[in-house]
């Protein structure tokens, strides 16, 4: 398969949804083969694009779609609070099992390598890049960096209680200020995901909502014990 052109995946996920295919980790579904099928299926539902985490999964999910993928890396790292591709040595291992876009944690924590240097080593790799931030200020930061995609991915996840409806105007504000927004977190129903896109992103991503059946069944399990 050839490889597409910058011009031709961002055109690809203008307006689209991706969906993220993560399952619980050391779950039932996690596996490459599985997380494949998800990635399938997806595609099949109209999925523009798709998320896919750990090596092995990219290099499954890449054989079996035209897509493009945005690739991470999670690590649990005693001296960072940094889970999203921390290392140089992720970016080129997603770039070879075939992701198009590399998205790395573009939060202002600790971390074990700069913000910079990751974007230059996945401009090297001849990937786009995404950066998961928190805030407005992380977002503009990226964007000065060069990072194709600003995502509001950490948006309620670096302390404190976690919100419950998505950061709609963490969107607008950085589609306001030139960038180029992927909306994820907490962009749980239709609903939500097209209230994103009327807001100003560019795509949307959707995951435990579509792909972790262990959390699915636990809401609709929850709502109903409720009414007992």
């Amino acid at each position: 398969m050839s490889k597409l052109t910058k011009e031709q995946i961002l055109a690809m996920l203008e307006g689209g949804l991706i969906a993220s295919c993560q399952p619980v980790d050391d779950g039932p579904m996690d596996s490459p083969e599985i997380v494949a099928a998800m990635a399938q299926a997806s595609v099949i539902g109209g999925a523009a694009g798709l998320r896919i985490e750990g090596i092995e999964n990219v290099k499954a999910t890449r054989s079996k779609v035209k897509v493009p993928i945005i690739g991470i890396v999670k690590r649990d790292l005693a001296d960072s609070p940094v889970r999203i591709t921390p290392f140089l040595h992720d970016v080129e291992a997603l770039a070879a099992a075939g992701a198009d876009i590399i998205a790395f944690d573009g939060t202002d924590r600790i971390r074990p390598e700069t913000r910079d240097a990751l974007v230059a080593q996945i401009n090297a790799m001849g990937c786009l890049s995404m950066a998961d931030c928190a805030n407005f200020e992380e977002g503009m930061y990226c964007r000065n960096l060069g990072v194709d995609l600003i995502g509001s991915t950490m948006s309620g996840y670096t302390g404190g209680e976690v919100p419950s409806e998505p950061d709609v105007k963490l969107v607008q504000d950085l589609k306001a200020a030139g960038c180029r927004v992927m909306a994820e977190g907490r962009y749980n129903t239709p609903e939500l995901a097209a209230l994103a896109i009327k807001n100003g992103a560019y795509s949307v991503t959707v995951g435990s909502a579509l792909t972790r059946l262990e959390h699915i069944v636990g809401w609709f399990v929850n709502e109903i014990k409720a009414v007992k």
